[in-house]
C-alpha cells in the first residue's frame, strides 16, 4: 500500500468521474492539472466525502489522471496485441484468510482462484478475463509482475492496482516496450480494496477490430 494514507472513491458520486473525463479529454490535461482538479474538489466536497486532506485528494487525482493520459497513448498499440495476461492485486479477493479457497503458487507467485465466492471481484474479473483469452495472475505484489511478464513473454498487460503501484509498473513497462492498460483501484487498504469491474471488463474487450476511440473508460 504504497499511499499513506487510505481513501474510499467508492462514496463519490460517478458523475464526478464522468466530469474528469470530460475535462481530460477537451483540456489535453497531462500535467497541468491543479487549479482544475482543486475546482472539482470543491465542487463535489471531496474532503468531506473522504476524509482527506484536500493535498491528499489531489494526489489521487493526478494519478488519476495520468493513468487516464497513459491509457490514451499506449491504447493503439495495445489493440494489436495478442498474449496479453491480466494482473490483479490480492487484497481485492472477498476474504484475505482461511475462507478464500484460492491457491498460492510460490512457483510463480500467484493466487489460484478456486470460484468460491460468487461476488467477489477477483473472481468475477477472472471469469471474463480468462473468456477472452487473458493469463490471469492474483499477485501479491507488484514487485513480482516483471519476472512473470519475462517468463511467459506476454505481448500486452492490463494492471489492477493504486496509483502509485501503477506508476512503478509503467516504468518497467515502457522500458521493455511492452503496452499496457491499467484500471485503478477506487478503495486501497490491505484488504478489502475495490476497483470498478466495468471499466476494467471494456479494457479487457479491446482488441485490433475496436475502433481506439472508442475504448474510452470512466474509472468511477
Amino acid at each position: 500500500m504504497p499511499y499513506r494514507f487510505i481513501f474510499d472513491l467508492t462514496v463519490v458520486p460517478k458523475r464526478f468521474f464522468k466530469e474528469l473525463a470530460i475535462i481530460i479529454d477537451s483540456r489535453s490535461l497531462h500535467k497541468k492539472t491543479g487549479k482544475i482538479l482543486r475546482d472539482l474538489v470543491d465542487k463535489f466536497k471531496l474532503s468531506d466525502l473522504l476524509g482527506l486532506e484536500i493535498s491528499d485528494i489531489l494526489v489521487i487525482l493526478e494519478d488519476l489522471v495520468d493513468t487516464y493520459v497513459k491509457n490514451l497513448v499506449y491504447r493503439e498499440e495495445f489493440v494489436k496485441t495478442r498474449r496479453r495476461a491480466l494482473f490483479l492485486p490480492h487484497c481485492a479477493r472477498k476474504y484475505v484468510d482461511y475462507r478464500c479457497r484460492a491457491e498460492f503458487d510460490p512457483r510463480i507467485p500467484t493466487y489460484n482462484c478456486r470460484r468460491c465466492s460468487e461476488d467477489c471481484q477477483i473472481n468475477q474479473a477472472t471469469r471474463i478475463a480468462e473468456r477472452l483469452g487473458y493469463d490471469v495472475y492474483v499477485v501479491p505484489g507488484g514487485s513480482c509482475i516483471p519476472n512473470i511478464i519475462d517468463r511467459f513473454k506476454y505481448e500486452g498487460v492490463v494492471g489492477v492496482a493504486c496509483g502509485e503501484e501503477i506508476k512503478l509498473a509503467s516504468i518497467f513497462l515502457e522500458k521493455n516496450r511492452i503496452p499496457a492498460q491499467a484500471i485503478p483501484l477506487l478503495k486501497n487498504g490491505c484488504s478489502a480494496t475495490k476497483f470498478n469491474l466495468q471499466a476494467l471488463e471494456k479494457v479487457l474487450e479491446l482488441n485490433s477490430e475496436h475502433r481506439v476511440s472508442s475504448g474510452k473508460v470512466d474509472f468511477g
